[in-house]
């Protein structure tokens, strides 16, 4: 059985439940609009976002679910489209997944009116079931992938990412998102509980070390979801790099910077800059880094009593330092 299919088997029943009402949630009158988000769903991933939130509300509610509970979920994941179908649009990308962006197939103007038209639709399910302290929680996670997107433009502009505004770009963009699926889990069951602080919690350290591993794809030689040296050829600082630049010498320094800002097209020397990075260290350090932040996920999971749905979040973790692309 794949390492997914072993995850999601405790909420199996939930998750197939949560497709025919995601389905119900996306619903509406124009034909255009249902042409398009059909084209979505049936294009989804491994949907990781619901399986949080079921796994956690699980886990925290003795194993029960409730309407919040699928709200919750369907919420999440309505928003997280939203922002995809506009992620694709913003950094011109005609394929999501090895198919066709909306963008690609529908134009710009579309893409964007239905990314609008998912977010509305995300916060009215909210709204409509007066469920306002969920609606909290997606609204800041919304607003702080914004901001983080936009401090990750501002500072590849004049590559001044120290390590703690990296972390900081990280936590909002990435990891936000996925402590308010685990928020959301666990606040959909347990309202105005110290489990929703803890849960959110547990999902930003899980977030963080998610990114971390995406970082360290760019200096792998597997077939991996992206090719080596795409990060420095987007001008990202990542940990790697950044730890690099702040241990190199000044000669080094200038040298890697110089690269990243003017010579990031040179396939050659975005090589040269790869294989700096490896022969210094960068990548130990990220990796240690990686490996810190998931222990201290593991040991908020600790602190709950054993149960399938807790094994299950232990194997998501694993599944996120382990994972191949």
């Amino acid at each position: 059985m794949k390492i997914v299919e072993q995850i999601k088997e405790p909420i199996a029943h939930e998750m197939e439940l949560f497709e025919k009402k995601f389905h119900l949630s996306m619903a509406s009158r124009i034909a255009l609009l249902n042409r398009i988000t059909h084209f979505i769903v049936n294009r989804k991933g491994k949907q990781m976002r619901p399986m949080f939130v079921f796994l956690v509300a699980k886990m925290v509610g003795n194993g029960q679910v409730n309407e919040r509970t699928y709200r919750g979920a369907s919420v999440i994941e309505l928003i997280h489209t939203a922002t995809l179908v506009h992620d694709d649009v913003v950094d011109d990308s005609l394929k999501r997944r090895g198919f066709f962006s909306v963008n690609a197939l529908w134009k710009n103007k579309i893409a964007v009116l239905v990314g609008d038209y998912l977010l509305s639709k995300g916060l009215l399910l909210s709204i409509d079931n007066k469920d306002f302290d969920l609606l909290q929680i997606i609204s800041v996670a919304v607003r702080e992938m914004s901001e983080g997107e936009l401090l990750q433009i501002e500072k590849a502009r004049r590559l001044d990412i120290t390590e703690d505004v990296y972390y900081d770009i990280i936590r909002k963009k990435t990891a936000t998102l996925i402590a308010a699926c685990c928020s959301l889990g666990a606040g959909a069951v347990s309202p105005d509980s110290e489990d929703v602080e803890k849960m959110r919690k547990f999902g930003e350290l899980i977030g963080i070390s998610f990114q971390i591993k995406d970082d360290l794809f760019d200096y792998g030689n597997e077939r991996i979801g992206k090719p080596t040296g795409i990060d420095i050829k987007e001008q990202k600082m990542t940990l790697p790099l950044i730890y690099c630049l702040n241990n190199a010498s000044a000669k080094d320094k200038k040298w890697l910077i110089n690269s990243v800002k003017k010579h990031n097209r040179d396939k050659k020397r975005v090589r040269q800059v790869v294989d700096f990075v490896k022969n210094n260290g960068g990548l130990d350090y990220a990796i240690k880094a990686m490996y810190q932040y998931k222990e201290e996920a593991l040991a908020i999971l600790n602190t709950y009593p054993e149960s399938e749905y807790k094994n299950s979040l232990k194997m998501m973790v694993d599944y996120v330092i382990d994972r191949k692309k």
